[in-house]
Formats: structure tokens, sequence, C-alpha cells
């Protein structure tokens, strides 16, 4: 599973989906709304599901799965430590280099080999020393971390190969209280996950949020239910569109 995250052209697609903003991603002919470029994807995630008011003071937070880092940076916004993870040693390094510089040198593609320098940004307005990155796998965490006042898997739980055994750890992850922020646009592949390990997707009574829920209402509660427009550029004039199911529980 490793090597489908390693390459450099979806490395670049990535820093500009957590990076991007409008003058970077958008075509002037796109028939989407601004909004969905406006502010990077991830950024979103944290800010349209987080409940600030429910953070303890110093509170910690982990993001599995955090990709190239927005979202782990956006958390640190308001948690004093954030531990993130992803399993690909490419997105990993990416994010360190933007801990360490703040920026990271990327390129977008145009259209076959010609490519034209973009450069991912982390907010000077973000304590960059709140976070700790590191490769792991979202579905063998270490026993020892945890448990956090905030847990946030972002787009995750269709690409695991195992997605019960993540959401089977996520009662000892999360403290009493705590929230559990989800997003996932339920696309079910069997290069990422076995058909037999789907959470739904394949018995027309049995919907992937349905299924979900059945799985968390036992040790939480949900808070507040969004959708979450998100677009992945390819190149100049190839998107990718998805609606990301976003959903936010407290730890009962």
């Amino acid at each position: 599973m490793t090597s489908l995250y390693e390459s450099p052209k979806l490395l670049g697609e990535y820093l500009l989906l957590h990076y991007g903003g409008a003058e970077e991603l958008r075509h002037e002919a796109l028939p989407v709304d601004r909004a969905i470029t406006d502010l990077p994807f991830p950024v979103r995630c944290v800010r349209e599901l987080l409940d600030p008011e429910l953070l303890p003071s110093g509170a910690c937070a982990l993001e599995a799965g955090c990709s190239v880092g927005a979202s782990a940076f956006e958390l640190a916004r308001t948690c004093r430590r954030v531990d993130a993870s992803d399993y690909s040693d490419s997105f990993i390094n990416a994010a360190k280099k933007l801990q360490a510089e703040g920026c990271h040198d990327g390129v977008r593609l145009l259209e076959g080999a010609i490519t034209e320098p973009f450069q991912a940004v982390v907010s000077p307005g973000i304590d960059r020393s709140r976070v700790s990155f590191s490769v792991m796998d979202a579905t063998a965490l270490p026993q020892a971390i945890g448990p956090y006042d905030v847990v946030l898997a972002a787009n995750l739980i269709c690409r695991l190969p195992d997605p019960e055994a993540f959401l089977a750890r996520l009662p000892s992850l999360v403290k009493p209280g705590g929230q559990l922020l989800l997003t996932t646009p339920f696309t079910w592949l069997e290069e990422y996950t076995p058909r037999d390990r789907w959470i739904g997707g394949v018995d027309a009574d049995r919907r992937s949020e349905e299924e979900l829920t059945k799985r968390l209402s036992g040790e939480f509660k949900l808070h507040r239910r969004v959708d979450l427009p998100f677009l992945i550029r390819e190149h100049e004039r190839k998107y990718q569109l998805g609606i990301a199911l976003g959903t936010s529980w407290i730890r009962q």
C-alpha cells in the first residue's frame, strides 16, 4: 500500500490540496463554488468539525493519516500538542520539511510533462513546534499512545486495508468528553481495502454512513454532521471533485 502514495505526482497533488489556494487550484472555467478552493480542504475539516469550546486548556490531539500536514498545523492553533502520522514516507518527509522551514517547493502539472513551480507555505500564525510527525500504520497504532482530547482522521477510513481495526481502537484513543473528527467520501476500492472489509458499500440495505454510525454510537455521541466538498487538481484541465461526509463525535 505504501507505494501508492510515494510518487512525486501524488506529492504535488497533495501539497496543492493541503496548501493551495484559488490561484494555484482554479482554472478560469472551473464550474465549482469558490468556497471549495479559497480555503484548503484539510483546514476546513478542522474548522467545521472541531468545537473549540469543548477543548480543555493544554489540549492534545492525534491525527491519523495526516498526509502532508495542513490539518495537523491547523489543530495546533487550538491544541498544545499534535501527534500526526501517516503511512507514507514521502508525505511525512514533506510534512517535516514544512515544520522545519515553514515552506516546501513543489510542482503543478500543466499538461503532459510540462510543470510549473508551486510553493506550499504554513501560515505564519501557527506555532509549528507544537506538531510532531511520524510514519505509522493507522491500523496498528502503538498501544502506549493516547488518550487524546481530539482525534482526527480525514479521508482515511476508505483507504485502509482493515478499517475495522482502526475503528476498534478509537475508544481507547479519545478521552471521555473528547472529540473524534472523521471525514470520508466512502470511496471503497479493492486496491486499498479488500471487499469483505468494506464498511457498507456492498448491500443496498447497509449503507456506509449507517454502518459507521453503528460502530461508533456505543462509545460516541454524534455532535456535528456536515458535507465537505474537496477538489484534487491532477493537471490544468483535469480535477477530482469529491464530497466527504464530515462528522464529529463526543466520547461518552
